[in-house]
């Protein structure tokens, strides 16, 4: 839970800081200067507005379009990530079994814990950050569109169905947060926690931190954003649908194998 919760928080401190820098009441435009407008806001700002115009000028479907793009470009990560994820619930009795061994919480053998650990994890190939890295990449697309929604007269001032993707949305912002309880309530189906009742309180907390996190900082922000959320938290359900324990299980089953032979 730990770990969790500080990327949380860290996620949260970047996108406090990130969403009020350089020029954020001035709209973007092809002459705007740094790194940032150039490389990040820019693009994803041209991007939006040359899909509405092939999308019969829906900013909406635009936005719905590009997040999809995206989550495609990323998927090869947010699959290792979720088989990480499964072979990491297979193995939570090996874990659970190390916690016992190295139950002295005295710093020399805590230390023998997390060594031992980390060698279960090289054995059976599985990199416990795995799950950091998606989110990491996509904080600074997150808060570019975050930017180019607010700095782009045309798509600030448009609408989608029932709302107006530059101003906030309440009702979206829950769907957000139900759409990410539904997510993360997929990825952790099939998981034997029984094993290590530690990491079951952690994921169940989780389990509602996330989606009421997700509720409080949407309810303030531009409708997009939500909408962004909600389309990528459905590509991630539609995914873990298709890439289902057995595929993800398969490092720890070969380790296993492997242990067997030997």
């Amino acid at each position: 839970m730990g770990k969790k919760f500080a990327l949380a928080g860290m996620v949260l401190a970047l996108a406090a800081v990130m969403a009020g820098c350089t020029e954020f009441n001035q709209d973007i435009t092809p002459e705007s200067k740094g790194i940032w407008n150039q490389y990040i806001v820019y693009p994803l700002s041209w991007l939006i507005i040359k899909a509405a115009r092939f999308l019969g000028g829906s900013y909406g479907l635009s936005i719905i379009l590009i997040t999809i793009i995206i989550r495609l470009a990323i998927l090869p990560l947010n699959i290792t990530q979720l088989k990480s994820a499964k072979a990491m619930q297979a193995l939570q009795p090996e874990i659970k079994k190390l916690q016992e061994k190295y139950a002295s919480k005295d710093a020399v053998t805590r230390q023998k814990l997390q060594q031992e650990m980390m060698k279960l994890y090289q054995e059976y190939h599985i990199n416990p950050a795995a799950g950091c890295l998606p989110i990491l990449i996509q904080m600074p697309i997150l808060i570019g569109f975050y930017h180019a929604i607010n700095r782009t007269p045309a798509i600030r001032e448009s609408s989608f169905l029932w709302f107006d993707l530059g101003s906030a949305d309440y009702v979206l912002a829950v769907i957000a947060g139900i759409t990410t309880f539904l997510q993360q309530k997929v990825m952790m189906s099939g998981g034997d926690y029984d094993a290590n009742p530690q990491m079951k309180m952690q994921m169940n907390m989780m389990l509602w931190f996330m989606p009421i996190m997700i509720i409080v900082i949407g309810v303030g922000l531009p409708s997009a954003l939500p909408l962004y959320w909600i389309v990528g938290n459905i590509f991630m359900i539609v995914q873990s649908y298709f890439i289902k324990s057995p595929a993800a299980s398969m490092p720890v089953q070969n380790a296993k194998a492997r242990g067997t032979k030997k």
